[in-house]
């Protein structure tokens, strides 16, 4: 559904009446996208109950309660005596994460920190559970401004998104399922991660094979472990790939390369109790950087994404209302145990 403002100044409303949405959800989208749109601002008047019951034969209990979801939501307000108008104070932004992990973190508190004071942050997660998912994406239709959605790689998911409206959506960290019509940050797990592995190569040389830590339970991309392995055949390094995280034993003299910080943690307690040193009698690459991994040991390699880049950007799509198409790139940063 969409809405329309006449030369006059009022609001007009395209209901579908053959759609299985109800009218008064329609009715409150229609608000929602206006306002994303800015097809209407901060203090302009709504079309009154009785306007709308009249023009388009609906009841009024129905636009009533449109109307009182938007005034909860805070999108509108009620003034006694003179009707309903767009609210002067806050607009609602959601924002789905997969997980809280530490990089989500920097992610998430460069968004806010980048976006107006009268700008609300719901936060969700789905886990990886398309369940979740589908009932987070399906209770916040029509309740804010904009949706800034983190994805995963499941068949639904597509549907889902194709019911928000493109405009006032965001997909960001994975580009799976995505459309060249949405908008997104994205980071590249193929091309990029190759070259941030090329960067390393002095140091990979000092080792005799690398080993790349896939754990079944990651649901990191598959695309950077096609990328490790092209890299390791083009540059004639021995390598294996490890996907059972019981069977992760360290040896000397290789380097290891994982996606996963529980691995990393495993890796770190093999070194102490076999007295080997990180960086010289074996090494180690660990996936997104995190607060604390310059100072884990005397500093952890990290190759990773701009996760602080990324919330900065879609901070830039909620305040600019412009479309967004952005890949932050993979980077190497070197340290102690490499």
């Amino acid at each position: 559904m969409h809405t329309r403002t006449e030369q006059n100044g009022l609001m007009v409303f395209d209901f579908d009446f053959n759609s299985e949405i109800p009218k008064y959800q329609q009715l409150i989208n229609a608000v929602n996208v206006a306002l994303a749109n800015n097809t209407i601002s901060s203090g302009d008047p709504l079309p009154s109950v009785n306007a709308i019951c009249k023009d388009y034969n609906l009841s009024r209990d129905t636009v009533f309660k449109a109307y009182t979801i938007l005034k909860d939501n805070g999108v509108v307000e009620a003034v006694p005596n003179k009707g309903y108008f767009v609210a002067q104070t806050t607009r609602k932004v959601l924002l789905v994460l997969d997980t809280f992990k530490a990089y989500k973190e920097v992610l998430y508190h460069a968004f806010v920190n980048n976006l107006p004071k009268n700008i609300i942050v719901d936060v969700q997660f789905h886990h990886y559970n398309i369940s979740n998912f589908k009932t987070i994406l399906n209770n916040s239709k029509g309740k804010y401004f904009k949706y800034v959605v983190m994805t995963f790689n499941h068949k639904e998911v597509p549907s889902i998104l194709a019911e928000i409206e493109n405009n006032n959506l965001l997909l960001i960290d994975w580009g799976v399922h995505s459309k060249a019509s949405n908008n997104f940050v994205f980071q590249d797990f193929g091309k990029s991660f190759f070259e941030a592995l090329e960067d390393a190569i002095a140091l990979f040389r000092k080792y005799k094979k690398l080993v790349f830590v896939y754990p079944t339970f990651t649901k990191h991309p598959t695309e950077s472990l096609s990328y490790f392995k092209k890299f390791c055949e083009l540059h004639e390094f021995k390598y294996n790939v490890v996907t059972d995280a019981e069977a992760f034993v360290v040896s000397k003299g290789k380097a290891y390369i994982s996606v996963s910080d529980r691995i990393l943690g495993a890796f770190l307690e093999q070194c102490r109790n076999k007295n080997f040193e990180p960086g010289k009698d074996v090494g180690f690459l660990s996936y997104n950087e995190t607060p604390m991994k310059p100072f884990i040991y005397k500093g952890i390699s990290v190759v990773s994404t701009d996760f602080k880049a990324m919330g900065a950007q879609a901070a830039s799509f909620v305040t600019s209302n412009k479309p967004l198409q952005k890949y932050i790139q993979t980077t190497l940063t070197l340290r102690e145990s490499l």
